[in-house]
């Protein structure tokens, strides 16, 4: 008499198995999607850092501050405005674009090099003496 043994799971063992997996996924997807967001959040950071050298050089030459022709309009995930309220000061400003991940969010830099994050999503927390790179409002 010859007894075949059976091969394979059992319903039970799949399903704890689906279990377990439904259970990481609920833990690394909004995970990523953070850090995804955060990673963003580097191109409003760049824009202004790299569009306040360009104000600071045409200082150098004017002695007046002066919207450049070639600063950053737009980017991928943020608009670019640029504010002279007097020809010694000025304010540019980066504000998510609606549909993204970032809007919601708006950075700012002005002439004292002084950077704050005005506006944040509901969870986030703003900073008005920095950048903010975490939802707690961490720099």
């Amino acid at each position: 008499m010859t007894h075949l043994k059976q091969q394979g799971f059992t319903l039970l063992e799949l399903l704890v198995t689906v279990a377990i997996i439904g259970i990481l996924a609920s833990i690394a997807v909004p995970a990523y999607s953070d850090y995804v967001l955060r990673a963003k959040l580097v191109d409003a950071s760049n824009g202004l850092a790299n569009w306040r050298v360009q104000m600071e050089q045409g200082y150098q030459d004017n002695r007046v501050y002066i919207c450049p022709a070639a600063a950053p309009v737009t980017s991928r995930y943020f608009g670019f405005t640029c504010a002279v309220p007097t020809p010694q000061s000025y304010t540019l400003t980066a504000a998510g674009t609606a549909g993204q991940s970032t809007a919601g969010f708006t950075f700012t830099v002005n002439d004292a090099n002084t950077r704050a994050t005005t506006a944040v999503p509901t969870g986030w927390t703003a900073n008005a003496t920095c950048w903010i790179s975490k939802k707690g409002g961490a720099c």
